[in-house]
């Protein structure tokens, strides 16, 4: 009765809906969950009971993939904590005042090292995080807005960078046409990608910010960074790790280099270990490499031997002890329990929509329209948001091109002559992303907060009216190409429609706040 049809999408609507009036998030996460269960089951109690508990939790910390990204999130953290306790970034804080000088030197400082980490969503959020916020911090550009900069930095990157972990999904959903090549042709179409980026710049540039992000700011402004990061601990014990726990003084032997040496080492150690499990070291090219590896298992194999060679050298150069290093360790797992916590009730509530059949209904809306000839130049619109609001209520941008991609691919017989069909691929993949990028059960989304330590709902709410932003941009660029059909053209009109829409809205002054302010 309920599988198949728009019900399908139900859950996680409730779920996200309750977290944003809430702005409890795990609370909110279970009772979608709950009323998937329901639905699924026909309202019966033991049904409901085996769905969420063995079928939807308990499958998904079973899964492998899964599995690997909640290691790679434990490491991660342990390192972080371990660069924290050597001094690494106390140090690198000091180092950037005298070298980053204003607010906006900041955050271009974050949007590059958000571009240069292209390699995968997960590994940019949280590196990003770990470097940027003392520099952040020192120049009090609030946590939400870092949040902000590194998720419109992660997803929107990997998934105009051929070599990405990102790009090894697309191509692996692509039957019957070279998917490399294809993905490669569809970069200049990823319009959300592109105008997302002239958003943060020109917001950076033109020095204002709008909407709840405004709020954060002006609190930044007067009372520090993270001080609303630590209103919500103190409000809610569960938002935190082991930040409230006692610890050992932070190093004072620490210097720039015990930051940046383990960032570089974590960075060369995941690709290794990306093409190493895509045999790279077999034989096969570079390439095929990445677009054949298990980026969840490269991960942490990555990661492991990165936090290793880091323990090594902390203990080589005489910042940390052996003891202080294995202490940190445990403190670095407990600072990610919040964001596991999410993780595993997202992915169970991914569950619960994908037994319902929501891929079955979407699939069946974009057939529709496709069959209609006289729509198909706004094919590429109408997969936009489809695509958008797909991944806003699974919270997954992968699941959504494994539904929409081959759909799209069949609707033109797989011809890589027909322009339309590459600009509707780029649409599908940009319309996810968007949607990834405002869902508050997204993993970038959750990973994103965790990076910056910032309250997962204060950063949903304040990055919501960006991301619309540039949907509402991206959606009329989308239109236009399917008409003209030519990136060269359309890729700048974007670029032109969005810096206008951004001096338009500080003209207007539309909740708008000068950097400068005092």
């Amino acid at each position: 009765m309920f599988v198949d049809t728009f019900w399908s999408l139900l859950p996680p609507l409730i779920a996200i809906a309750l977290a944003l009036i809430t702005k409890e998030v795990y609370s909110s996460l279970f009772i979608g969950i709950l009323v998937g269960g329901i639905l699924y089951s026909g309202f019966s109690f033991t049904g409901t009971i085996s769905h969420v508990f063995v079928d939807g939790m308990i499958a998904q910390l079973s899964d492998s993939w899964n599995v690997g990204i909640l290691i790679f999130l434990v490491v991660l953290g342990s390192m972080v904590m371990l660069m924290n306790r050597a001094g690494g970034s106390a140090a690198f804080g000091k180092w950037a005042v005298t070298h980053v000088k204003t607010k906006a030197g900041a955050q271009v400082a974050t949007i590059l090292l958000g571009v240069m980490i292209f390699i995968d969503d997960y590994f940019n959020c949280l590196t990003v995080g770990s470097v940027m916020k003392p520099l952040t911090d020192k120049h009090k550009i609030s946590r939400e807005k870092l949040a902000y900069l590194i998720d419109a930095t992660a997803a929107p990157v990997c998934i105009i960078a051929p070599i990405s972990s990102w790009a090894a999904a697309v191509t692996g959903f692509v039957d019957g046409a070279n998917g490399l090549t294809l993905f490669v042709r569809a970069i200049p179409y990823n319009f959300y990608a592109f105008l997302t980026l002239a958003m943060m710049l020109s917001l950076t540039f033109l020095d204002f910010d709008y909407g709840p992000m405004k709020l954060a700011e002006l609190n930044a402004k007067v009372n520090g960074s993270d001080s609303k990061a630590s209103s919500s601990k103190q409000k809610n014990p569960s938002l935190t790790g082991a930040e409230d726990q006692p610890h050992p003084p932070v190093s004072q032997k620490g210097k720039v280099i015990h930051l940046v040496l383990p960032i570089i080492t974590l960075i060369i150690c995941c690709v290794i270990g990306m093409i190493y499990t895509g045999d790279f070291f077999a034989g096969v090219n570079f390439i095929d490499a990445f677009s054949n590896s298990d980026a969840s298992v490269g991960l942490v194999y990555g990661s492991v031997i990165a936090l290793i060679i880091t323990i090594i050298f902390y203990i080589a150069t005489g910042v940390l002890s052996f003891g202080e290093c294995m202490n940190a360790i445990p403190e670095g797992f407990k600072s990610m329990v919040p964001a596991i916590l999410v993780l595993t009730f997202a992915w169970t509530l991914k569950s619960m929509t994908d037994s319902l059949g929501a891929a079955v209904y979407v699939a069946g809306l974009v057939a529709n329209i496709a069959d209609n000839g006289a729509l198909m130049s706004f094919l590429p619109a109408f997969v936009f948001v489809v695509g958008a609001f797909l991944a806003f209520a699974t919270g997954t941008s992968w699941g959504t091109f494994g539904i929409l991609i081959p759909i799209v691919v069949s609707v033109f017989g797989g011809n890589m002559g027909n322009e339309l069909m590459i600009i509707s691929i780029s649409a599908c993949m940009a319309g996810a992303v968007c949607g990834d990028h405002c869902s508050p059960i997204s993993d970038t989304t959750i990973m994103a907060s965790a990076g910056a330590q910032c309250n997962h709902i204060d950063h949903v709410s304040t990055q919501l009216p960006y991301a619309l932003t540039a949907a509402a941009v991206s959606f009329v660029v989308y239109i236009i190409s399917g008409f003209l059909r030519t990136w060269f053209l359309c890729l700048p009109i974007g670029i032109i429609l969005m810096v206008c829409t951004m001096f338009i809205i500080k003209k207007a002054n539309i909740g708008g706040i000068q950097g400068t302010a005092k």
